[in-house]
């Protein structure tokens, strides 16, 4: 089930890095870059989140804050953002229910073999909860970008 624009993000309570847990309901009243991808540190996905960690001013000056989101654990995780020194938070989803809360758990298909995975999405979440703008199967090169632009249109 897809989520649309404008509707209620799906809640979610996942573990974090740095030993926390983390879920929509404490970030309410901020604005949310919650960016699902399907692994650590790989080449797309360490792309992406040195991206936007090189945009993390802009981005907090627009006051969002961003968190990533991928099925690997917190070691995993902790590890990506030790590497290439990420200044957000990184969630575990290891059973996926929040990917698939957010309908980005899809089949995907890599040399003729089909598997289930996170396909890359990024939502962009108001103060109030609702659902602002999606960005679906996102192009890395320029995303934090665009990312930007929309959070400039949230209030």
């Amino acid at each position: 089930m897809a989520v649309k624009q404008g509707a209620a993000a799906p809640e979610f309570s996942l573990m974090a890095t740095g030993g926390k847990t983390i879920s929509l309901t404490d970030l309410r009243g901020k604005k949310v870059v919650l960016y699902f991808y399907p692994k650590d540190d790989t080449p797309g996905c360490t792309k992406e989140a040195c991206n936007f960690r090189d945009g993390i001013t802009a981005i907090e000056k627009a006051g969002a804050v961003v968190l990533g989101v991928s099925p690997d654990d917190v070691k995993s995780h902790e590890k990506f953002q030790a590497k290439y020194k990420l200044p957000f938070t990184l969630l575990a989803d290891p059973d996926h229910h929040t990917a698939e809360a957010y309908g980005v758990w899809k089949e995907k298909s890599m040399y003729g073999r089909k598997y289930m995975g996170i396909e890359r999405t990024t939502f962009i979440i108001d103060r109030a909860g609702k659902i602002a703008s999606i960005f679906e199967k996102v192009k890395v090169d320029g995303h934090h970008e665009e990312v930007l632009a929309a959070l400039a249109q949230v209030a």
